[in-house]
């Protein structure tokens, strides 16, 4: 699994499913053109999270990436591309140590200096939120476009935005420096997933013509992200 720009990863969450079952979405997301599911269960005890990525490997097999958040064990035992592991999670070089060649490491990170860390410890990638508004993380302040440009200035390693995007603000993002997004609501939460995906891959492909420069990553988004201009 490689990323390259504009990537697009779903992330999964039973709990804020929409009107389909998870891994119908899932399959419906895979289909039309998602670069990587990361399963993300955290509520799960290993044998049902094993289960699971089995079921998602199947799906996935062949046509796009599969990770799971946090259990390197079960990314292992279930034949998964990668693991994505939590900032202050299991370190990279223990994870990679376990790991055959060329599977992908991925870390959360909230900040430049922890990007940073985590690029230098050999992360692959790394997911960098919250950035915008998001049911997910209530009460918890977004940190803007600014984050993506300052965080990308400073890393090689390629970054994934998360928190709060969907089709109306995803091409601000690659606009302002990242590689791709990570998204929950955008696609479980649609009524055509189908649609969602192809919604979000046209804004991703897009954001090439409408590239911010540095005055206007903050000015240029309101609390929710909406791009005025």
């Amino acid at each position: 699994m490689q990323i390259q720009t504009p990537f697009l990863m779903l992330v999964t969450d039973r709990h804020r499913s929409g009107p389909h079952p998870l891994l119908e979405a899932v399959e419906l997301a895979v289909a039309s053109g998602v670069d990587a599911v990361q399963l993300r269960e955290k509520d799960l005890e290993a044998e049902e999270l094993y289960e699971l990525a089995i079921q998602c490997r199947h799906l996935t097999a062949g046509l796009c990436g599969l990770l799971i958040n946090s259990r390197l064990d079960v990314a292992l035992a279930a034949g998964a591309d990668g693991v994505h592991l939590p900032e202050r999670g299991l370190p990279t070089g223990a994870a990679r140590r376990l790991a055959p060649a060329g599977f992908v490491i991925g870390r959360s990170v909230h900040s430049v200096s922890g990007a940073r860390e985590a690029e230098a410890a050999g992360a692959d990638y790394v997911q960098l939120g919250t950035i915008f508004e998001t049911e997910s993380k209530v009460g918890l302040e977004p940190a803007g476009l600014g984050l993506v440009a300052a965080t990308t200035g400073a890393i090689s390693t390629p970054c994934l935005a998360v928190g709060g995007i969907d089709a109306r603000n995803a091409g601000s993002v690659i606009a302002a420096g990242a590689q791709g997004i990570a998204v929950v609501s955008a696609i479980l939460r649609a009524d055509d997933v189908v649609g969602a995906v192809k919604a979000l891959r046209q804004a991703l492909g897009s954001s090439s013509s409408s590239l911010l420069h540095p005055q206007e990553w903050q000015a240029a988004t309101d609390d929710r992200g909406s791009i005025h201009r």
